[in-house]
C-alpha cells in the first residue's frame, strides 16, 4: 500500500471549504497503533455538518472525515489485534480530530477499536454504526430505568425517520415493544418508508397537543426516545407519564429548551444525557454484543437506503443538512 483514495476537506485559496477525493499515502493519516484496510464508513448528521464551513465540529484542516469505519486489520503494531482480523472504530475523534472512516485504510490507537461480535459482520456493523451504537445506548438507559418491566409500556421516538430513530424503532421492535408511536415533521412525505418499518402510529409535532402547553398536561408516554433536542422537549417533558423517563441524544432541533420543575417534582421523571463518542471500551463493547444478539433489527436493509462512493458524499451531505434523507447511508470504500 503506498498510495489510496480519501475524501479530504480543506480549504481554497479563495478560503472555501471543499471536500474532494485526493491520493494519500499512510503518513498523511493521524498516529495510531493498528493499521486498518476500510471496507464501510456510513453518513451521519455530524459527518455532515463536519462538511460546512465554521460548523465547529472540526477544528484543523486538512482532515478526513467519517465518525464510523469498519474493515480488516493490515498492521497491528505492538497492539493485541490480528492481521486479518475483522474490527469497527466510532467516535473518540474520529472524523473530527483524526483522520476518519471516508479513506481507503485507516490508522488509529487500538484503545478505540471494538473486535466485532460474532453474529455481526463488516457490512452491518455499518448500517447500525454510530447511529445504531446511540439507539441502543438509549435504550439501555430506558431499559434502566424501568421500561425493561413494562413491555406493554407507551414509547415515542422522535425524529423518526432519521438514522438513529429508525434503527431504534427497529431495536425496540426487535426487543418485543410494540406500542410505539413514531414522531416525525415527514409524515406524509415518508409514509412509505414507516410502513416498510412497521410503525402504524405516526404523529407530527403538530399533533402533538392540541392545547396550550401548560407545566403538566396528560400523561401519554411512559418512556420517550428523543432524536432532535431543542425547543420540543418544552412540549414532551409535560406530556411523561408518573416515574417516566426520556433519552437525549440529539440536537438537530436545537441546544436550548425552557421548561419548570414540576414534571421532576410532581412526577418525577427522569432526563437521560446519551453520549456515544467518549463511552469506555468496555461499555461499547457490551452495547455491540447486545447489536450482535438481542437488539439487532429483524428488518435493518429497510433503514438502508444505499452504498455511496466517495465521490458521492457531498449530495449525500446536502441531503442530510436540508431534512430529505431517510434512513442510512452505507459508504463502500474497499471489497
Amino acid at each position: 500500500m503506498t498510495h489510496f483514495n480519501a475524501l479530504v476537506l480543506d480549504f481554497q485559496e479563495n478560503n472555501n471549504l471543499i471536500a474532494t477525493i485526493k491520493k494519500q499515502t499512510r503518513q498523511d493519516l493521524s498516529p495510531g497503533d493498528v493499521l486498518i484496510k476500510v471496507a464501510y464508513s456510513s453518513v451521519n448528521y455530524k459527518d455532515a455538518l463536519a462538511s460546512q464551513q465554521n460548523s465547529g465540529v472540526v477544528r484543523q484542516y486538512p482532515l478526513i472525515p467519517g465518525i464510523d469505519l469498519s474493515g480488516t486489520v493490515i498492521d497491528p503494531g505492538s497492539s493485541q489485534f490480528k492481521v486479518g482480523q475483522n474490527v469497527l472504530v466510532t467516535g473518540y475523534g474520529l472524523g473530527v480530530s483524526h483522520s476518519g472512516g471516508y479513506s481507503e485504510f485507516a490508522q488509529v490507537p487500538q484503545e478505540w477499536i471494538v473486535p466485532i461480535p460474532e453474529g455481526l459482520d463488516l457490512k452491518t456493523v455499518m448500517v447500525l454504526g454510530t447511529a445504531g451504537l446511540t439507539a441502543a445506548l438509549s435504550i439501555n438507559a430506558l431499559e434502566r430505568q424501568g421500561l425493561r418491566q413494562h413491555p406493554e409500556a407507551r414509547i415515542l421516538v422522535t425524529g423518526a425517520s432519521g438514522g438513529v430513530a429508525s434503527l431504534a424503532i427497529g431495536m425496540l421492535k426487535k426487543m418485543g415493544y410494540h406500542n410505539i408511536t413514531a414522531l416525525s415533521r415527514k409524515k406524509n412525505l415518508a409514509s412509505d418508508y414507516f410502513k416498510e418499518l412497521g410503525i402504524s402510529k405516526v404523529i407530527t409535532p403538530d399533533e402533538l397537543a392540541t392545547d396550550t402547553v401548560r407545566p403538566l398536561m396528560a400523561q401519554n408516554y411512559d418512556f420517550i426516545l428523543d432524536t432532535v433536542g431543542g425547543k420540543q422537549l418544552e412540549l414532551l417533558l409535560p406530556q411523561i407519564a408518573y416515574d417516566g423517563s426520556i433519552s437525549l441524544c440529539g440536537n438537530a432541533g436545537g441546544i436550548a429548551f425552557e421548561t419548570t420543575v414540576l414534571p421532576y417534582i410532581l412526577r418525577g421523571i427522569s432526563i437521560l444525557g446519551i453520549d456515544s463518542v467518549n463511552i469506555s471500551p468496555e461499555r461499547r463493547l457490551y452495547i455491540w454484543n447486545r447489536l450482535a444478539h438481542d437488539m439487532l433489527p429483524d428488518l435493518l436493509e429497510k433503514t438502508t437506503l444505499a452504498e455511496l462512493s466517495l465521490d458521492e458524499l457531498p449530495d449525500a451531505f446536502q441531503q442530510l443538512l436540508s431534512g430529505k434523507m431517510t434512513g442510512r447511508y452505507l459508504v463502500k470504500l474497499t471489497d
